[in-house]
């Protein structure tokens, strides 16, 4: 079967999907209505508080949201389970459960003066669940910003080799990335400080970002050879290289990194999907891998499945770390409350398309190719080095191009954690001012430079990624933090929807949310405690793992034990006032 079918069956029933369900969600569910004032214009302030255009928001909102995390789950799901069930798992939840998280995010976080969706529980429920909430989405930050800054440092320390000899060096990427770095920061001050319109900015420094590309391969930084120290030794110092970025993004204006930055990430991302398409319709590429797939021998196929394909993919089909952009930053500077159905549903739709195209990109291999051993950045890249060659672009250029794009979407959301998360410390500390702005960022970019920095294992004691081992703790964690931000979702509209079953819409997700996340949970915490049946203490950086994981678990188990009693104390009320009417 062509790739084309399946990728264009599944963005037809998206594009379906954001015209019916997207407007019964806007209408019946969230009620919008453009006659409110929404927070961006009541609270302007120039520095969080901006009243944006849909359409700058929309390519910031996209390239924050969408970051490694639709692409590496899905190729991880679908070399793990096949292309069938990934593909429905992205479809189906991105339209149901993905979409309706995202947008019910934004929608709370406007009408409660763009507050965070911990705000929204505090308000309805209490302050206990505001504080567990604060500390559980701390942690799911803590783990967002390892995985990701781990996997992408990988692509500036490894090498891809081609059929033809070729290769395409990390070094190659490193010096791409760090010159990408330095043009939002000068367009952002071009932007504030001169007559230079958006439109010229855009059109001078978009050039730029694929000179940078180009540059990149002829004078590759490689800093292993430069300080004469080892690929593992030099990822490490990658890695504190990329926290200091995030220190730094995190505590600057919008307008001096992140609004620029994300504009120019947000076109990254309409040029991969243009690349995309353009391999998919017209390279004639084969479905090559195995539409199902048992890669767990003896433990079966629907059992590891059930639940692990849920939280693999993570961002892909879903993500609670939305809820914190969402109600975050982007309620902060939706212009009206209309714009919430193209930039909550609409780019969470978008990003379900590049799931697909990651997905696509491990169908067209064979079965047991060597790329699949690799990390998903690389089979990703490759992909789309395949796609740029159908229009005489050299290989090993698309495949700069694709590691790049990669990393511009980590370096999106990684800003946006590290302010997120100095947010959340704020709140919970009452640190305040440049200080307070200072100490918290540490804090949120600290732990995780910490856990980089330890030799760990998975269960058999055997090294492994750092990525590779933290990727199932934070699917489960960034998908039970959806499910809880949608239980925060429903108690707001069981008391303020007109629509007295509204609520339903974003209860039922939840709950199936919360099974699936809390199995996957369990999963990984027994393969570190159980060998054989028989109960074994973790030892040394081995604990690390199933504590992460006990946390969780105990946090939303808790959370929604105080959240239960108001729904339904909520539903009682809505019971009775329908049947005495």
């Amino acid at each position: 079967m062509n790739i084309l079918v399946v990728v264009g069956i599944g963005t037809l029933i998206l594009i379906a999907a954001y015209f019916t369900y997207g407007r019964f969600i806007s209408k019946k569910v969230f009620e919008l209505d453009d006659s409110r004032t929404v927070p961006a214009v009541e609270m302007e302030d120039g520095i969080d508080y901006v009243p944006t255009d849909a359409k700058y928001l929309a390519g910031q909102h996209f390239s924050a949201i969408a970051a490694a995390g639709p692409v590496t789950g899905p190729i991880i799901a679908g070399i793990s389970f096949g292309w069938v069930p990934t593909f429905l798992w992205i479809i189906f939840g991105t339209i149901f459960i993905g979409g309706v998280h995202d947008m019910g995010s934004l929608v709370a976080s406007i009408r409660h003066k763009a507050a965070g969706i911990a705000d929204t529980m505090k308000t309805y429920v209490s302050k206990r669940v505001w504080i567990l909430f604060n500390i559980f989405i701390f942690f799911t930050l803590v783990m967002i910003i390892v995985a990701f800054t781990d996997i992408t440092t990988s692509s500036f320390v490894n090498t891809i080799e081609l059929a033809d000899g070729e290769s395409v060096g990390g070094g190659a990427t490193a010096t791409s990335s760090i010159l990408y770095l330095i043009l939002p920061i000068i367009m952002g001050f071009c932007l504030k400080y001169t007559k230079l319109s958006l439109k010229w900015a855009t059109i001078i420094f978009l050039p730029l970002v694929a000179v940078s590309i180009w540059v990149g391969q002829y004078i590759p930084f490689n800093l292993n050879e430069v300080l004469g120290i080892s690929l593992e030794g030099s990822q490490k110092i990658w890695n504190f290289i990329v926290i200091a970025y995030c220190f730094i993004a995190g505590i600057v204006p919008v307008w001096a990194l992140l609004q620029p930055r994300g504009h120019l990430g947000g076109y990254f991302l309409y040029a991969t999907l243009i690349v995309a398409f353009i391999g998919i319709i017209f390279g004639g590429f084969d479905t090559q891998y195995p539409a199902w797939v048992n890669s767990f021998g003896n433990e079966g196929f629907w059992r590891p499945m059930f639940p692990m394909l849920f939280i693999t993919v993570a961002c892909g089909a879903c993500s609670g770390f939305h809820s914190l952009v969402s109600s975050g930053t982007t309620s902060k500077q939706i212009a009206r409350e209309s714009d919430t159905k193209p930039i909550g549903y609409g780019m969470m739709l978008a990003e379900a398309v590049v799931a697909l195209i990651a997905l696509s990109t491990v169908m067209i291999l064979p079965k047991g190719d060597s790329l699949l051993s690799k990390s998903p950045n690389f089979v990703y890249a490759s992909g789309l080095g395949s796609f740029m060659e159908l229009i005489g672009i050299n290989k090993s250029f698309g495949i700069s191009f694709g590691l790049m794009a990669f990393t511009t979407f980590v370096y999106d959301t990684l800003d946006v954690c590290t302010r997120l998360g100095r947010f959340i410390v704020q709140e919970l500390t009452g640190w305040s001012g440049k200080g307070g702005r200072i100490l918290s960022t540490l804090l949120i970019g600290g732990i995780p430079l910490i856990l980089m920095s330890i030799k760990l294992t998975d269960p058999s004691g055997t090294p492994i990624a750092i990525w590779s081992l933290f990727w199932k703790t934070f699917g489960s964690s960034n998908q039970l933090l959806a499910a809880l931000a949608l239980v925060g979702i429903t108690v707001w509209l069981q008391r303020t929807a007109k629509n007295k079953k509204a609520w339903y819409v974003t209860l039922i997700p939840a709950i199936f949310m919360f099974i699936m996340s809390t199995w996957a949970l369990l999963d990984t915490l027994r393969s570190y405690t159980f060998v054989n049946g028989a109960f074994v203490m973790p030892v040394g950086t081995n604990i690390i793992v199933p504590v992460l994981c006990l946390i969780y678990i105990v946090l939303a188990i808790w959370v929604v034990i105080e959240c239960a009693p108001a729904i339904i104390k909520n539903s009682k009320n809505q019971t009775q006032i329908s049947t005495e009417a």
